[in-house]
Parts: structure tokens; sequence; C-alpha cells
């Protein structure tokens, strides 16, 4: 689960199957008592069909964890965290980092830190997109110590700069007005 409207799908489904539960929050599921093996199964299809997956696998779950970590982070939190990253993730998860990066490269096959900054691209893209911070601000607003910075790790990432990515959805954008 990555988003609030895939909680409201889990919970829906743990209403439906009659599973009381104290909490559910992104990538989790606290359940309040021992789940009978056909409400497993029948839990599962129901969330296949919603496009989520049910997990049970610790190794799993914990990348899941780390992957909900990052994405909480970086798109629904607006505080920059006090520590770095690989610090951040080992006080909420409990675990050493080195543990959980080895574990996460060896599941997903990328480091932490390029999923990371990914979806900061992303949520740089998705600001840039909705054209109502400029570049400083949306610098400032993920975290980044410049501009410069920014523009530097965008251009790595996307081939652009994030001026030439905004002028080319301007373009699109006049192009589908014209239609």
């Amino acid at each position: 689960m990555v988003c609030i409207r895939c909680q409201m799908v889990v919970k829906d489904e743990l209403e439906k199957l009659g599973l009381q539960y104290v909490s559910v929050k992104i990538g989790e599921a606290d359940i309040v008592e021992n789940i009978a093996p056909e409400k497993v199964k029948q839990l599962d299809v129901a969330l296949r069909k919603s496009g989520l997956l049910l997990m049970d696998d610790k190794k799993s779950v914990l990348v899941e964890k780390i992957k909900s970590a990052i994405i909480e982070l970086v798109h629904y939190t607006e505080e920059q965290i006090k520590l770095n990253l690989s610090d951040f993730l080992s006080e909420k998860l409990n675990y050493d980092y080195t543990y959980l990066a080895n574990l996460f490269s060896e599941v997903k096959g990328i480091t932490i830190e390029k999923f990371y900054l990914t979806h900061k691209i992303e949520k740089v893209k998705e600001l840039i997109v909705y054209d109502e911070l400029n570049l400083t601000e949306i610098a400032y607003k993920l975290h980044y110590s410049s501009v410069a910075h920014l523009s530097n790790q965008f251009k790595k990432y996307t081939g652009l700069t994030p001026s030439h990515f905004k002028k080319l959805k301007n373009k699109r954008r006049g192009t589908l007005e014209k239609v």
C-alpha cells in the first residue's frame, strides 16, 4: 500500500470479511485476531482484484516498509528529516541500515538511495507540472541544498533540465488545446 486510497481499499476488504483491525497504515495492517487460512485466501483474492498484494514473507514485508517509509517521506511529509536517510530508516524500522540496504538491493535490484532519489525527481516533475511553485521553492520544499543541486540531479535522472522539462510540458499542453 503506497497511498491513502490503498488504505481505504484494505480497510473495506477487511470489514467485508468481518476481520477486526487495530490500524491500517501505508504498507501494513494490524489485525486483532489470527486469521483462518481460508480468510487469508479470500483477502488475498479481494486485494489482487484491486491491484494490491498480500505479503506475509518477512523479507518482502520489510522491503515494502522501506518503500513505504521513503514514499511517505518524499510525497506526504513537509518537514525535513533531522537525520540522514540511513539513520532515518534504521530508526523508523529498528534494523541496521546495512542489513536494510543489502536486503533492498537484493530484492528490488536497485539501491535504497536510487529509489529515494527517483521518488524525489518524480515529486519535482509533479511540482513542475502543477506550476504552482518556482524552482527555488521546489528545491526548498524537497530539501535540496540549492537550485543547482536540484537541476543537476534532475538532469542526471531525466536527461533534461527542469526548464526544458517545463517547456515540453507547456508545448504538449498547447498542442492538446489546438485539438
